[in-house]
C-alpha cells in the first residue's frame, strides 16, 4: 500500500481552499458546536465524498471518490468507486478493508485504526469531538463556519482538524486533517441523508476464496 493511500485510510480530507468573501471569525465555538451536535448526535446518514490526500514532502497528491454511510456509535462504511475500487467497513470493534477487484481483504480492530479523529472517526460518534478536542473558531461567512480541532493528546497521525459547516443546516460538508509532517487530506460531503440504514452494512462476511491478511 503507498504512503499516499495509507494516509487516505488514516486521515478525513487539502489544506483549506481560500474561499472569496471571508470575514474574520465572529463565531460562539460552543454555540455552533452544539448546533452541530443536535444535527447529527444519534443519527445515522450518507453521503457522497470526493478525497484529495497530499504528501507535502514529495508534491504528491492523490484523489478519490465514493460514497460514505455512518451509524452511532462508531460503525461506517466507506465506498470508494474511483480511481480503484475497495471498501473500508467497520462494526465499531472489527475492521475490513476490501479490495475486491484483488479478491483481498485486511481485517484488524477498529480501535486500533480509527484513532481519535482519524478516518472520520468522530463523524460516527459527533460527541468524541468535545471529548477528544480543543476547540476554536476559524473562518465564517454567510454560508459557512469553521471549527479548529487541535487533539488534547498528541498524535503523529494527527495534528489538525478543520471543519466546514454549512449554515444553517449545520451539515459538515468539509473536513480537513493535517498530520505533524504538514502532509492533508480533504474531504468533501454532498448530497447527505439522514436515514436509518440496514445494520447488516457495517458488518462484512468474507466471500469464499478471498485473502485474508490479518492488521497489526
Amino acid at each position: 500500500m503507498s504512503p499516499v493511500k495509507r494516509i487516505c485510510l488514516l486521515a478525513l480530507l487539502i489544506a483549506v481552499v481560500a474561499l472569496p468573501g471571508i470575514c474574520p471569525a465572529q463565531v460562539d465555538t460552543q454555540s455552533l458546536l452544539s448546533k452541530v451536535e443536535a444535527r447529527y448526535a444519534g443519527k445515522a446518514f450518507s453521503a457522497d465524498f470526493s478525497q484529495a490526500a497530499r504528501l507535502t514532502a514529495l508534491e504528491i497528491t492523490e484523489t478519490a471518490t465514493g460514497k460514505a454511510f455512518f451509524s452511532h456509535p462508531g460503525k461506517m462504511r466507506w465506498q470508494y468507486l474511483t480511481p480503484d475500487r475497495h471498501e473500508i467497513i467497520t462494526n465499531g470493534v472489527q475492521l475490513w478493508i476490501f479490495r475486491p477487484d484483488e479478491d483481498q481483504v485486511m481485517i484488524g480492530s477498529a480501535a486500533a485504526f480509527f484513532k481519535p479523529g482519524t478516518g472520520g472517526a468522530f463523524l460516527s460518534d459527533i460527541a468524541s469531538i468535545r471529548k477528544d478536542f480543543s476547540i476554536e473558531a476559524g473562518r465564517q461567512d454567510k454560508a459557512f463556519a469553521e471549527l479548529i480541532l487541535t487533539p488534547k493528546k498528541e498524535m503523529p497521525d494527527l495534528s489538525r482538524v478543520t471543519l466546514t459547516i454549512a449554515l444553517p443546516s449545520h451539515e459538515i460538508q468539509m473536513v480537513v486533517t493535517e498530520n505533524i509532517y504538514k502532509d492533508t487530506t480533504r474531504f468533501i460531503f454532498t448530497n447527505i441523508h439522514f436515514s436509518t440504514p440496514d445494520p447488516a452494512m457495517f458488518d462484512f462476511i468474507i466471500p469464499d476464496g478471498t485473502s485474508v491478511i490479518e492488521m497489526q
